[in-house]
């Protein structure tokens, strides 16, 4: 996970006050504001929320585990996933009660596995697999890309994201098809296509 400083993300955060509508705001190398955020069915601040709550989530991990396993923590609209290695149920239970105490976490999902911690190359591999799942979902016509947050822990790729239960289904299905899946795991909002409507621009007239 990428370190920033707290400092930087919440003068960032306070900074966005007086952006324009359709101004970029950069915060730990990724893109707030213009298409991206607009695609985004997160609010523009949830997504920023998200973003100090996987920081503080992981300095809180680093204080109670230290080096003794390799944890990653993503955060969706609150919605915490946790996932990576630890050597035993003690720690785990631990990581999992650290991130809980993190301000604004509205949930979390402990996906951590009881073995040694992953080597670079498997987690190289990973980075290139949640890619290649995200790339299938952009070349998807009947999804929209932006909707998902992909992330891939030893061939297992995690899907999160406010979709409705046709979305959640179609994007497992696609994932499933990419080479090097071992399993999809779906950590989703489901909403309506009531609420997705709603959540659509209405055309001006």
């Amino acid at each position: 996970m990428t370190r920033i400083s707290l400092k930087a993300v919440l003068a960032a955060l306070a900074a966005s006050t007086a952006l324009t509508a359709c101004a970029p705001l950069i915060v730990g190398g990724a893109m707030f504001g213009g298409a991206m955020m607009y695609a985004d069915r997160r609010t523009s601040g949830a997504q920023i929320e998200d973003q100090v709550i996987e920081l503080k989530a992981s300095n809180r991990i680093r204080e109670v585990i230290g080096e003794r396993g390799h944890v990653n923590a993503t955060s969706y609209n609150r919605m915490v996933l946790i996932t990576g290695e630890v050597t035993d149920e003690a720690d785990k239970a631990a990581v999992e009660q650290a991130v809980q105490r993190v301000e604004n976490v509205r949930s979390t999902v402990n996906e951590l596995a009881l073995i040694a911690p992953s080597s670079l190359t498997s987690r190289s591999n990973d980075v290139i697999l949640a890619s290649k799942v995200k790339a299938s979902l952009v070349d998807a016509k009947d999804l929209s890309a932006n909707a998902f947050k992909v992330t891939a822990e030893r061939g297992t790729v995690y899907l999160m994201g406010r979709v409705t239960e046709r979305e959640a289904t179609r994007a497992s299905d696609l994932a499933r098809t990419v080479s090097g899946v071992q399993k999809v795991v779906r950590v989703f909002d489901i909403i309506s296509e009531a609420e997705l409507a709603d959540l659509k621009p209405k055309s001006v007239k």
